[in-house]
């Protein structure tokens, strides 16, 4: 089995989702012995946010590119191989005002490919990217599961929208939240979250 895990969290130590997606992959590793992680860390090693120059790549013959654009091609196919590749993904995704870090947000406008994880037909689109598992660290300073919360919420419904999108559907969420509103909270947040990890069948 081959997981992918993506940390995108700007807070180093300090992290709550660090420490999710890493509880997620020790699971992921005592229920699967020989397991294959790849790593990514988006936030130590940004992702370039999607450019003219860039994209223009996919309109032009490719003994036109400059040298950023050949590099910046090849890095998006090795994202897309890691992606396409991996049994299980593990997303790191804090909650950074009402939505998720843009580093974490170039990561997806690279793996959001058409012809490689989604195509568009005469019926809409379609993804291609099924048949893999997705599991999300949700971390959230506030709360946002609430009625009044839900509103402010452009974080996991967007990441359940964009990988819907790609075709898969088997997706579940670990969330903390309320993390930033006293250690107390903070504390329970993070060991109620450990415990629905326990339970994952991963």
């Amino acid at each position: 089995m081959k997981l992918l895990h993506i940390d995108a969290s700007i807070l180093g130590d300090n992290s709550v989702s660090r420490q999710l997606t890493a509880a997620l992959v020790d699971a992921a590793r005592q229920q699967h012995p020989g397991l294959s992680v790849t790593y990514r860390d988006v936030a130590a090693e940004p992702i370039a946010h999607l450019s003219g120059e860039i994209l223009g790549a996919a309109f032009m013959p490719e003994s036109d590119w400059n040298d950023t654009q050949r590099a910046e091609r090849a890095l998006t196919d090795t994202l897309i191989n890691e992606f396409l590749a991996a049994d299980v993904v593990v997303i790191a995704a804090p909650m950074y005002n009402f939505s998720i870090p843009s580093q974490l947000k170039s990561w997806i406008d690279r793996i959001a490919a058409a012809g490689r994880t989604f195509k568009y037909t005469e019926n809409g689109p379609v993804g291609l990217a099924g048949g893999k598992k997705v599991l999300i660290a949700s971390s959230r300073g506030g709360v946002y599961s609430s009625e009044q919360g839900k509103s402010m919420d452009f974080q996991e419904d967007y990441l359940r929208t964009v990988m819907g999108f790609v075709g898969i559907t088997d997706l579940q969420i670990v969330r903390a939240e309320a993390v930033n509103m006293g250690d107390d909270k903070r504390a329970t947040a993070i060991h109620a979250a450990r415990e629905a990890i326990a339970a994952l069948a991963i």
